[in-house]
């Protein structure tokens, strides 16, 4: 009854809460942060679901710098000096941030890569995946309404199509059938990137524990999402739980080494962590 009663009430003070985002975050795109701009392209690394895949980008973002640094050398006296247009994120929160990455860092080094190692060892590749699949089935709902929050409307549409392919013909979303078909491509959208396509400032970056990289808007935007996720909707607490930790389990047993090839590749795993996380959400809101 209480957990019934906390889940309704809960759901009351969603549009609230939007509310209340919305104004807030109104408030820190004029006084500390540029917004993002929803511009369309020319022609994009998760809950931790795809939240990892920044660390793609920001081992890419390392190389790149180093592969051009030499090239950066060589032109600088032929063009004058330019001033810098970028705008960096601001992060006042660093001690906290600080805390928080070596929080994280040990949980990871300490608990969850050898758990996940483990995990990886005991259950088969086909299974493990058959498991991704079924958590990225669950997040449809969530990217659904996104899409339309966003007014992509052919997003979403493909979005719901592929939902009810991997549900019915995939069992459950084991299997993903409707992989084979191109118009019906996996979308990556969240409430976080929502706000940022109506314009809506980033705030400043902040690290959550277990969670990692993030800014305040996407806190705001992760916190929205829950309401979005089945798996809020299941009674049994432990049942929600147990769920949450096998899909980071299940995701990380992918990603072994991923997290270490930023550490011994940036001079400093911190910043580099930061700048590719803020630049990767950048890109998303853009795309």
């Amino acid at each position: 009854m209480i957990h019934d009663f906390h889940k309704t009430g809960m759901k009351r003070i969603f549009p609230f809460f939007l509310m209340v985002c919305i104004g807030f975050f109104s408030e820190l795109n004029t006084s500390f942060a540029q917004p993002d701009s929803p511009s369309k392209p020319a022609a994009h690394p998760s809950s931790v679901q795809n939240r990892s895949e920044f660390i793609d980008d920001t081992v890419n973002v390392i190389a790149d710098s180093d592969n051009m640094a030499d090239d950066d050398e060589e032109v600088e006296d032929d063009y004058p000096e330019e001033d810098e247009v970028a705008v960096e994120i601001p992060d006042p929160l660093e001690p906290w941030n600080m805390l928080m990455y070596q929080f994280n860092d040990r949980l990871y080094f300490w608990v969850l890569k050898p758990v996940s190692q483990g995990y990886g060892y005991v259950v088969p590749v086909v299974i493990r995946k058959g498991i991704s699949n079924f958590f990225a089935n669950l997040e449809s709902p969530l990217q659904f309404i996104n899409c339309l929050l966003q007014g992509k409307g052919s997003e979403a549409e493909a979005t719901f199509a592929r939902f009810l392919v991997n549900t019915t013909i995939g069992f459950l979303g084991f299997g993903d059938p409707a992989g084979d078909f191109p118009k019906l491509k996996k979308t990556d959208e969240d409430l976080g990137q929502t706000f940022g396509y109506w314009g809506i400032g980033t705030g400043w970056y902040l690290t959550l524990p277990v969670l990692g990289p993030s800014t305040i808007r996407d806190s705001a935007g992760i916190a929205g999402d829950i309401f979005l996720k089945p798996t809020y909707y299941i009674h049994a607490i432990e049942l929600s739980i147990g769920l949450q930790t096998l899909e980071t389990i299940n995701t990380t047993s992918f990603r072994i080494g991923d997290y270490e090839t930023i550490k011994d590749a940036a001079l400093d795993p911190y910043e580099a962590i930061r700048d590719g996380y803020l630049q990767l959400r950048k890109n998303k809101v853009a795309h």
